[in-house]
């Protein structure tokens, strides 16, 4: 059942909070908050909301515009694990102060949008969502930009790179590049620090399951979350990137969602298991179809392959994530569909023969995302090709590195760049415009946004290793 109001106070009493913590999601996808005394939480809150400046928030409004308010989900309260004063923390949804409408550039009311919009087509009630956000901690982190210098430099004890400094005693134990999946601790140094994780996140509700160390060197970790509805996993997202950076903080290190912190290792990507359900019955599953694939499942599988250049400028949003989008490394670069290669856009996991199982994962994503976007554009993509019955065409199984030239030719690949993808999306988004799911005032705010306020400024300023190549031609 729903909360209540009285439940969130009664909650609030019976754990001895002291401060209440509102939050809600800017457009990239940070989270943004403050906070109220514990004697302020009154019903009014969740009615009524509470005023906030909008102009200050990165996509929202303009200063001529900026009143906005924020009314509370009691559904979302739950006490901060990390925090050293008691604090209620609450996720908040974006409303219109005049209309007293959902703001329609708040990610939250795009995602509840799109929930609604899939009931409505009576394909399925639910959408089950299940991300796997890697992520990199690290023991130092240092960059910069002026107008005559630039660098950045990480490091990790754990770092092959660190086998011969001098730490009084090295103890060695360094893990090689590419051969962090799976060893054990001593080589294995934050099992601890992702154990303190996945407790965190389950005494706040978060369905922590798996947790082990990934393929890349100096601390590339993967902490995987029970799937969940569109919503609740996207809530459970952003709770669980802060509650890994602030237990990180604490040990004194530093975690990243990065796509591609360090060159020539893995990246961090952010696979999307993703099914839907009509009361008990899984749609994506028939013991007779490919992988044991429905053939609805085949057409959801048509719409990502469609649209994925677009999807990829919500899914893959920073210039950063095409330094992981290349070929190697497993990146899933190609725009196919198999059960078992990892190469492959869309790979169907063959773990389980249960009907419950029975999912597609779509690989191109990367934790850089805002979730609520990225699941919300995902599932438009999909019903887009059960509605028009998009043919995924027959499965790639071959390893794709092995193949022919000419067999390569024809297999499609991600873009390259984040100048691509914003130009598919400014060409191709009526399918995210189905059911008012995305307005057109959003994704032009999007593309406004990724192109002024990132791709610019990197493409403007050059970079250490352009003077590697070229300073003394």
């Amino acid at each position: 059942m729903p909360r209540t109001p009285d439940d969130v106070k009664k909650l609030a009493k019976e754990s001895g909070a002291k401060i209440v913590d509102l939050r809600f999601i800017d457009l990239p996808g940070m989270w943004q908050h403050f906070s109220i005394p514990v004697e302020d939480l009154d019903e009014d809150l969740f009615s009524d909301g509470i005023g906030f400046d909008g102009s200050s928030i990165r996509g929202f409004q303009q200063i001529h515009e900026s009143d906005m308010i924020l009314i509370a989900d009691a559904d979302t309260a739950v006490m901060d694990p990390v925090l050293s004063v008691p604090t209620l923390n609450i996720i908040c949804n974006v409303f219109d102060p005049l209309t007293r409408k959902p703001y329609s550039r708040d990610p939250r009311h795009v995602a509840q949008k799109a929930e609604a919009h899939l009931k409505s087509t009576g394909i399925a009630d639910v959408s089950f969502w299940g991300p796997e956000a890697e992520f990199y901690i690290f023991n130092d982190v240092r960059y910069d930009q002026t107008a005559h210098s630039s660098y950045y430099y990480v490091d990790s004890n754990e770092g092959i790179w660190n086998s011969g400094r001098e730490e009084g005693p090295n103890l060695g134990y360094k893990l090689r590049h590419k051969e962090g999946y799976f060893p054990v601790p001593p080589s294995d140094t934050l099992q601890d620090i992702r154990s303190e994780i996945v407790i965190a996140l389950r005494g706040m509700g978060v369905p922590a399951e798996v947790h082990h160390h990934e393929v890349g060197t100096a601390g590339q970790n993967e902490i995987d979350i029970r799937f969940g509805p569109l919503v609740n996993m996207a809530d459970n997202l952003m709770n669980f990137k802060y509650v890994i950076r602030m237990i990180a903080k604490k040990h004194g290190l530093t975690a990243t969602f990065m796509p591609k912190p360090l060159f020539g290792d893995n990246g961090s990507g952010m696979h999307v298991h993703q099914s839907l359900w009509k009361g008990d019955t899984n749609v994506f599953f028939d013991p007779k179809g490919y992988a044991l694939l429905s053939q609805t499942a085949k057409y959801y599988i048509g719409g990502l392959l469609k649209h994925a250049a677009a999807l990829l400028a919500i899914c893959a949003p920073t210039t950063n994530s095409y330094r992981r989008l290349v070929p190697g490394y497993e990146a899933p670069v190609n725009l196919a569909y198999s059960q078992r290669n990892r190469s492959a856009a869309v790979r169907i996991p063959v773990y389980s023969t249960s009907p419950k199982a029975k999912r597609i994962e779509f690989r191109c994503p990367d934790p850089s995302t805002n979730p609520y976007l990225c699941f919300a554009a995902l599932l438009q993509a999909g019903l887009d090709g059960i509605k028009n019955k998009i043919d995924p065409g027959e499965p790639l199984e071959k390893d794709l590195y092995d193949l022919e030239p000419e067999e390569k030719a024809k297999i499609k690949s991600t873009p390259g760049s984040l100048g691509e993808v914003l130009d598919a999306l400014e060409k191709d988004h009526h399918f995210l415009l189905e059911g008012g799911v995305f307005t057109k005032d959003l994704i032009e705010t999007w593309i406004t946004y990724k192109r002024e306020k990132e791709l610019a400024p990197v493409n403007l300023r050059p970079v250490p290793y352009e003077f590697f190549l070229y300073y003394d031609l």
